[in-house]
C-alpha cells in the first residue's frame, strides 16, 4: 500500500526537544552591507569552546554554540569509547564561566596513551576521533530493521520546515534523532559531530532503545558520521547530502541502511536497500527544485 507523508505527520507526536532559534547566547545581532552598498540586520551563530573533562584528565576542547553542554560532553566521550556501557555517571559539573565541563564517574579512567593517537577529521570545526576507534566496529552488526520510504519522506519534510538556527542565521548543522515518521530530538552545532554527539548523550542519559532509530543530518555522510551512528547502535543514516567512499564502505561492513541526496523525490541507498520498503505515493511528495537545493545545502 502506498502512503502519503501527510498520512504519517498526521500520525506523528512532537519533538522532545527541537531548535529554539530564540534562545539567548546562540546568535548575535551584526551590521553588514550587501552587494549594492546597503545596510542589513543579520543574526550570525556564536561559536564558544568547551574543555571536556574526564575525572581529573582534559580531554578535548571543542567548538559548540554552547547549548546542551552536558549531553554533547556525555556524547562524546561515549563515542570515543572513553565512558563505557556499564560506567556509573556520578557527576556532572558545568562552569560556564570557565567554559569547562567535568564528567565524573566511578570508575578511575586514564587515557594518557589513547590521546596521542587522534586523528583530525573532514568534520567543520574541527573534528577528532582517536586512532583505536575502529577496534570498536570489530565483530558490530546493528538491527536488521526495516525502512518504510514513506517515513523518510514525511522526516524530511518535517525537519526541512522545522524553525531551526539553520534557517534563522546558517553556518549550522542539524541532526534528528528520529522513530517511524517521528522526528524526537534535533541537535544543532557549528560541526555535524558535535550535533551527533548531542543526541549520543541524550540517548544515554534516557536509556534510549536506539534498534529501532534513524539519524537524519543535515551534512555529509563521512566515515566519522558513520561511526559515530554505528557505535550508538542506529541501523539507519539518512541526509540530503553525499557521501565518502569510506562512509559507504564502513556502512557496508556493519551493516547500516545508508540513504542521501535526498532532495524533493530523489533519493541514493549506498547500503542495506534490502531493507527499505518503497511504500510511498511519489504523486503526494513536491518535485525538487534549484530553490529548494539551495535552500537544503547546508555544507556551504
Amino acid at each position: 500500500m502506498l502512503v502519503s507523508p501527510n498520512d504519517k505527520r498526521n500520525a506523528k507526536q512532537s519533538m522532545i526537544i527541537r531548535p529554539d532559534p530564540n534562545a539567548p547566547g546562540l546568535t548575535r545581532p551584526v551590521t553588514a552591507t550587501d552587494q549594492a552598498g546597503g545596510t542589513v540586520d543579520i543574526r550570525v551563530v556564536e561559536e564558544r569552546p568547551l574543555t571536556i573533562f574526564l575525572n581529573a584528565q582534559e580531554i578535548v576542547t571543542a567548538m559548540t554554540i554552547g547549548d546542551h553542554p552536558e549531553y554533547l560532553a556525555i556524547g562524546y566521550l561515549a563515542n570515543q569509547g572513553m565512558l563505557l556501557p556499564g560506567d556509573d555517571i556520578t557527576g556532572t559539573d558545568y562552569d560556564e564561566d570557565l567554559e569547562t565541563i567535568v564528567i565524573r564517574t566511578a570508575r578511575a579512567t586514564d587515557y594518557e596513551e589513547k590521546l596521542k593517537r587522534k586523528i583530525r577529521t573532514s568534520g567543520c570545526a574541527v573534528g577528532t576521533v582517536f586512532g583505536d576507534v575502529m577496534e570498536g566496529l570489530e565483530g558490530l552488526t546493528l538491527p536488521a530493521t526495516p525502512l518504510e520510504t514513506s517515513d523518510l519522506y514525511a522526516l524530511a519534510h518535517e525537519i526541512n520546515t522545522s524553525p531551526s538556527l539553520y534557517l534563522t542565521a546558517g553556518a549550522i548543522h542539524g541532526t534528528v534523532l528520529c522513530e517511524g515518521p517521528t522526528p524526537l530530538v534535533y541537535m544543532e552545532d557549528v560541526g555535524r559531530h558535535n550535533a551527533v554527539d548531542k543526541i549520543a548523550g541524550w540517548m544515554r542519559s534516557e536509556g534510549i532503545d536506539p534498534a529501532n532509530k534513524l539519524l537524519y543530518t543535515t551534512g555529509r555522510l563521512t566515515s566519522e558520521m558513520v561511526i559515530k551512528t554505528a557505535l550508538m547502535g542506529i541501523p539507519a543514516l539518512a541526509s540530503r547530502s553525499g557521501f565518502t567512499a569510506w562512509g559507504v564502505e564502513i556502512a557496508r561492513q556493519v551493516g547500516l541502511t545508508l540513504i542521501g541526496r535526498m532532495r524533493g523525490q530523489r533519493f541514493l541507498c549506498l547500503s542495506g536497500e534490502e531493507r527499505l520498503i518503497r511504500n510511498a505515493d511519489l504523486s503526494t511528495i513536491p518535485a525538487d527544485t534549484p530553490k529548494s537545493r539551495r535552500k537544503g545545502s547546508a555544507d556551504a
